[in-house]
């Protein structure tokens, strides 16, 4: 600004004009402020290339420049934060966390790093963990309460202080006695649940919520007693009993499916934990997508543009669908915007008017979602955005990338007679898919591949390949990629 000033004659406004032009990086404007520097410039008597030469140096600077002083300081906090990470990776990564636990999308990369520093995160529990992320004797990490949607911080406070106190929490009765109510609401104490807190007292969660109530009334009416001195006076109960008799309509309560336990994790922490519904799709679907979501590179593509104008690169990715908007253009159009994420990390993917209107079907909360596109840097939300020209599910996406579906005949003896008519009965209700199926024949002196006709292509999903699994035996049943 005061080169502007001094050299071309600018006002302080005019000044902060041509700051925030060279800010947005927009080309018409940058033209319009080089005009203007210049004619300034030549009217106070500077040389109109030397004036040339200095605006094109300030443009330059624009793009990203330091002065010595920023880029020494920033130079030794890397060297510093660089160190820390070698040689104490899971402290300095529990403070990481920490520092970044309101901010779900950087908690779910920065448990990705974790894990590919071979670093154990330890799900929260209310008898190990603090209000912060924590890093362990043995090297792992204990997630933080302070992470768990709807508990605050006085009531976290109020649990590990009764926990330093009294000792370690025997049962989830025991607990609910020692803590206050006022803070650990009902509301509190299903989040801990829902969140895994309370595993190390009973891995059974839907169990904890089905005594959830009696637990709470046994310790309001222990609070009461209390109070009144009646339990002291009669000795009606012990008022610190170890552990309380569990109500045996509890114990037939099942535990929740692996896809509920998940949901209620997504719900309470944001992210999956201890297990994502992408978990079991993983070997399929590194044969299709360009990368993994935590591997996208925004510095390097927002570099690749020269920070002007807008670089794209074409890819496929897939995902989580966690979170979904709509919106209409000015035309009174549909648009969507959906955030997958694949357990590295997140993406928004775009799906505007036409795409929206093809694959509304597809765009479904909590559904898995495979799409390709053109992948670009958003200057102005700062992060890549994906914008989708096809989506799949992925059982289309097997189907169109996958080379073939290959069984394995059974060897001599091993129920030959019934085996083809098995086969024939399991894939005939899949038939008129993209995908073709193999057979591999090994005898003692012979090995042969058959290529059934393109009359049993089979769409290859998940109860398909489950069937076949299950009645041909996991290790001859396999899905080829290209």
């Amino acid at each position: 600004m005061k080169i502007a000033q001094h050299m071309a004659g600018y006002t302080l406004g005019g000044a902060d004009l041509l700051r925030r032009a060279m800010g947005k990086k927009k080309p018409e404007e940058m033209a319009k402020q080089r005009e203007i520097f210049l004619s300034g410039a030549t009217g106070l008597g500077v040389d109109e290339g030397i004036a040339g030469y200095i605006f094109d140096l300030m443009e330059k600077f624009a793009g990203y420049g330091f002065n010595k002083s920023h880029s020494a300081a920033y130079a030794l906090v890397s060297y510093q934060t660089a160190w820390l990470k070698a040689h104490y990776p899971s402290a300095f990564m529990a403070a990481v966390l920490s520092s970044d636990m309101d901010k779900t999308d950087k908690v779910v990369v920065f448990i990705e790093e974790c894990r590919q520093m071979k670093l154990d995160i330890r799900p929260p529990d209310i008898n190990r963990s603090e209000f912060r992320f924590t890093a362990q004797p043995d090297g792992s990490i204990q997630y933080g309460l302070g992470a768990i949607k709807g508990v605050g911080e006085s009531a976290i406070a109020d649990i590990v202080e009764e926990r330093r106190r009294g000792g370690a929490y025997a049962s989830l009765y025991d607990f609910c006695r020692r803590v206050d109510l006022r803070k650990a609401n009902r509301r509190v104490l299903e989040a801990l649940v829902k969140a895994g807190a309370l595993d190390s007292l009973d891995p059974n969660r839907a169990r904890h919520l089905a005594e959830l109530s009696d637990a709470l009334k046994a310790a309001e009416q222990h609070g009461a007693m209390a109070e009144t001195g009646q339990d002291d006076l009669f000795g009606l109960m012990d008022p610190v009993p170890a552990v309380a008799e569990t109500p045996r309509a509890a114990d037939l309560v099942e535990p929740w499916p692996e896809e509920e336990r998940l949901a209620q994790e997504k719900a309470t922490l944001g992210l999956y934990l201890t297990g994502h519904p992408i978990g079991p799709y993983e070997a399929d679907i590194v044969h299709f997508v360009t990368s993994r979501l935590g591997d996208l590179d925004a510095d390097a593509l927002k570099q690749a543009g020269g920070g002007r104008g807008r670089h794209e690169v074409r890819a496929v990715v897939a995902g989580l669908v966690v979170e979904l908007r709509t919106k209409q253009n000015k035309t009174g159009k549909r648009m969507a915007f959906a955030t997958l994420d694949d357990r590295t990390g997140r993406l928004e993917v775009a799906a505007f008017a036409e795409a929206c209107e093809k694959y509304r079907d597809y765009l479904v909360k909590d559904t898995l979602l495979v799409v390709e596109g053109h992948l670009s840097y958003d200057d102005f939300a700062g992060q890549l955005r994906l914008s989708a020209e096809r989506m799949m599910s992925i059982d289309e996406a097997r189907g169109l990338f996958a080379k073939n579906l290959t069984s394995q005949w059974p060897e001599a003896g091993l129920g030959e007679a019934d085996w083809a008519d098995n086969l024939r009965d399991l894939l005939a209700p899949f038939r008129g898919g993209p995908c073709p199926v193999r057979i591999e024949y090994r005898g003692k002196g012979a090995r042969s591949l058959i290529e059934l006709g393109e009359a049993w292509r089979v769409s290859p999903g998940d109860e398909l390949l489950a069937r076949l699994q299950q009645r041909m035996g996991a290790e001859g049943i396999r899905l080829l990629y290209q």
